[in-house]
């Protein structure tokens, strides 16, 4: 069944704060998307489970929206914490992610903070009837 999958910056503007958001492919260039299975990775999947475990709520996102046109969800979440370095939840998650560096743990993990100024420039995304429109004009 079908499943409308927010856009990273829409969530942004929903919730009005800078998100995080993480990818699993395992290629950096997305070159052959189409071998990656992401409801077939175990590591994604483990990561999924550490996050319930962990009480951190997260719901599938698609990348930035784009008027150029669409991909193909490959497993990307976003993450329902604010980067906070105050905060110990998400001093916990980002450490599980990350080394002390900042390098990612797992390299095939991406980790991303999305600021509110860089989702606002689609704002007008959110006007009634973009993407309706959109959708004739490509």
């Amino acid at each position: 069944m079908p499943v409308l999958i927010e856009h990273i910056d829409a969530i942004a503007r929903q919730k009005q704060r800078a998100v995080l958001y993480l990818e699993f492919h395992p290629q950096s260039d997305f070159a052959d998307s189409s071998v990656y299975d992401y409801e077939a990775d175990n590591k994604r999947q483990a990561f999924l489970d550490w996050l319930q475990q962990h009480g951190i709520a997260w719901q599938p996102s698609a990348p930035i929206a784009s008027g150029c046109g669409f991909g193909a969800y490959l497993g990307q979440i976003y993450v329902d914490l604010p980067m906070d370095d105050d905060d110990p939840l998400y001093r916990h998650l980002r450490d599980h992610l990350e080394y002390p560096d900042g390098s990612m743990r797992d390299p095939n993990q991406r980790f991303f903070y999305l600021p509110l100024d860089i989702a606002m420039r689609n704002a007008h995304h959110d006007e009634p009837g973009f993407w309706d429109t959109w959708a004739k004009d490509f």
